[in-house]
C-alpha cells in the first residue's frame, strides 16, 4: 500500500486489515518518511514501568518499520526506527499520530493458516503475541 502526505501510518495499516478481512499481517518492508510520530521507548532504566511517550514532531525518514498487526486490524504492536536530517537515528515503539510526509511504501503479508492475538502475560505485565493455527475451513 502507498500512503501519501497527510495519511497517518498505524491507523491506515489497521484499517487496511480491517478493509481486507485479514485475521493478522506483519509488515515485510517500509520505506517513506513522516512529519511527525509518537514513540514509546524501552522500560525505564530504574524498572519501574514503561517510558512516557514522546512526539516527535520534524521531517523524518523512516529507516525500518516492523511488527504485527492482529485480531482483525484492532490491535497492533509495531516498532519504528527514523532518522533526521543529519541522519541520526531514533527508534521505539509506535504509538500513533505519525503523519506520513512525503510517501509511506508498506508492504505487508498475511499467512491464512496462522492468527495474531495478544494475551497477558504475567512475567512482562504486556499484553503478548500469540500465534495460533487459524479454525480449519470446512469444505461447502
Amino acid at each position: 500500500v502507498r500512503l501519501k502526505p497527510g495519511e497517518l501510518l498505524r491507523e491506515s495499516l489497521m484499517q487496511l486489515v480491517k478493509e481486507q478481512g485479514l485475521s493478522s499481517a506483519f509488515v515485510i518492508s517500509c520505506v517513506g518518511s513522516l512529519t511527525q510520530a509518537r514513540l514509546r521507548y524501552a522500560t525505564s532504566s530504574d524498572g519501574s514501568g514503561t517510558n512516557p511517550s514522546e512526539l516527535l514532531q520534524r521531517h523524518m525518514e523512516i529507516v525500518s518499520l516492523v511488527g504485527t498487526i492482529s485480531q482483525g486490524g484492532q490491535s497492533c504492536h509495531l516498532h519504528i526506527c527514523l532518522s533526521d536530517e543529519h541522519g541520526r537515528a531514533i527508534g521505539g515503539h509506535l504509538l500513533g499520530d505519525d503523519i506520513v510526509y512525503t510517501t509511506a511504501e508498506v508492504v505487508l503479508g498475511c499467512h491464512a493458516g496462522l492468527v495474531f492475538t495478544r494475551e497477558p502475560d504475567p512475567a512482562t505485565a504486556f499484553d503478548e503475541l500469540v500465534v495460533t493455527a487459524a479454525p480449519a475451513l470446512k469444505p461447502k
